[in-house]
C-alpha cells in the first residue's frame, strides 16, 4: 500500500512468498496509521507477527483467529507471543466483529518508526540498499539462503528476524526453512553427481575391458563402485530428511 494505491511489483521474497503479509502489512501502517485493522488467520510458520507489530506501533488494531479454531495454528500462536492483540475470536465471529470495528472510529495515530517506515520502502523498491546510517540491525554472521549476500539480524521486540542487502526477509522459522530447502539442494546435485560419476566410470571400465587393459578395468570398477556407495549414504541422508504431516497439517522434519 502506498497512500491510496496498491503496488504489486517483482522483487525479493520476504518469509520466502512474494505478495507477502508482512510488508503488506506495514506499508497499510505506514499510509494509513491507525486507521487499520491488522487481521492474521490460519498459516504456517511466523509470517504477519512482524507486520502486525508495526499497525499496533501506529495505533491500528490488531485481530487474530482464534489458535484452538485454526486448522495450522503457528502465525496466529507466533503473533500471540510476540504482539499485543486486541482481539483473538473464532472464524465465526470474525465479519461480526470487522464490520463492528469498521463502524467504529480510529483512535490517534502514532509517529511510525523509522524502521517500520525503511522495511516498508525497501519491499516497495524504493530504497535499493542499506548504509551504515539507516542499517535495521547488526551485521550476523550468516548469509542469505537466496542470494548468499551478508544478512543483518535485527530484534523486532523479542523477535529476531533477518534481511540482507537485496531485500530477501526471513523470520528466524523461515530461516530454518529456506537453509533446509538449500540443503536439500545441494544433496540432490550431490546425488545426481555421484550417479552420473558412478555410471561413467562403469562405462569406461566396460570400454577398457573390451580393449583387454584388465588393470585399468578393475581400477574403474572399484572407483564406480566408490561412487556408487557414495550416492546411497546421500540417498539415506535425503530419506532422513523426508517430511511429515502431522494430523494438525503442520510439516516436520524425521530425524
Amino acid at each position: 500500500m502506498h497512500d491510496d494505491h496498491m503496488l504489486l511489483r517483482r522483487g525479493p521474497r520476504e518469509n520466502l512468498a512474494r505478495p507477502a503479509i508482512d510488508p503488506l502489512f506495514r506499508s497499510a501502517a505506514c499510509s494509513y496509521g491507525a486507521q487499520v485493522i491488522g487481521v492474521l488467520l490460519s498459516g504456517s510458520l511466523s509470517d504477519g507477527t512482524s507486520g502486525l507489530r508495526a499497525i499496533k506501533a501506529v495505533g491500528g488494531v490488531t485481530v487474530i483467529q482464534d489458535p484452538q479454531d485454526a486448522a495450522v495454528p503457528d502465525m496466529v500462536r507466533s503473533a500471540q507471543r510476540h504482539v499485543e492483540i486486541d482481539h483473538c475470536v473464532p472464524i465465526v465471529g470474525m465479519g461480526n466483529l470487522l464490520a463492528r470495528l469498521a463502524s467504529e472510529p480510529a483512535g490517534e495515530t502514532l509517529p511510525v518508526p523509522p524502521g517500520v517506515r525503511l522495511e516498508a520502502a525497501v519491499a516497495a523498491q524504493e530504497h535499493s540498499a542499506m548504509s551504515n546510517e539507516d542499517r535495521l540491525g547488526e551485521l550476523s554472521l550468516f548469509v542469505c539462503p537466496e542470494c548468499h549476500g551478508p544478512l543483518w539480524e535485527i530484534e523486532d521486540g523479542d523477535m529476531l528476524r533477518y534481511r540482507c542487502h537485496t531485500g530477501h526477509a526471513f523470520t528466524s522459522d523461515a530461516m530454518f526453512e529456506a537453509q533446509s530447502a538449500e540443503t536439500d539442494q545441494i544433496l540432490w546435485s550431490l546425488l545426481r553427481a555421484h550417479q552420473q560419476r558412478a555410471a561413467f566410470t562403469r562405462r569406461m571400465a566396460a570400454r577398457e575391458s573390451e580393449l583387454a587393459r584388465v588393470d585399468m578395468a578393475a581400477k574403474l570398477q572399484e572407483r564406480s563402485r566408490e561412487y556408487e556407495a557414495d550416492a546411497e549414504v546421500i540417498e539415506r541422508i535425503l530419506e532422513s530428511r523426508r517430511d511429515t504431516v502431522a494430523d494438525n497439517g503442520a510439516i516436520t522434519k524425521q530425524n
